[in-house]
């Protein structure tokens, strides 16, 4: 198993994007990410491409180069980090316990009964496939 490191909000932010397009070359990153950016401040081209720089150090994109134009793509792919973050934050914060963490998130949540159902029936689903 490869080892992960963790994200910065910025890089996590810049990775939302590359997961979203799959591939794409700088300008497309750089696009899609200044979209859906709301705040007044967009990030800078330079900024963007620093940041995809040190994804590529970190393990997280890799790029195939054509003529000067680099076209990146995700090398951990979001289901991977997702496990990784949950199980990280887990560990840190509830003891390695996900039974605190559910608890915790559901009385802070005020959860529905339907949703509480829906939590219900996918740790059914859960013991029933870990019994065969």
């Amino acid at each position: 198993m490869k080892t992960i490191k963790e994200l910065t909000k910025a890089e996590e932010e810049v990775m939302q994007i590359i997961w979203k397009l799959k591939q794409g070359f700088a300008n497309d990153i750089v696009s899609a990410l200044q979209d859906s950016v709301t705040d007044v401040k967009k990030p800078a081209y330079n900024t963007i491409l620093t940041i995809v720089r040190i994804l590529e150090k970190k393990g997280f994109v890799g790029h195939e180069t054509f003529g000067k134009s680099n076209r990146y793509f995700p090398l951990i792919f979001k289901d991977e980090y997702s496990s990784y973050f949950l199980n990280s934050f887990v560990k840190n914060y509830f003891n390695n316990s996900y039974g605190s963490f559910i608890s915790c998130f559901a009385n802070r949540e005020n959860l529905s009964i339907k949703e509480i159902e829906e939590l219900k029936s996918l740790l059914q689903k859960q013991i029933e496939e870990s019994e065969k």
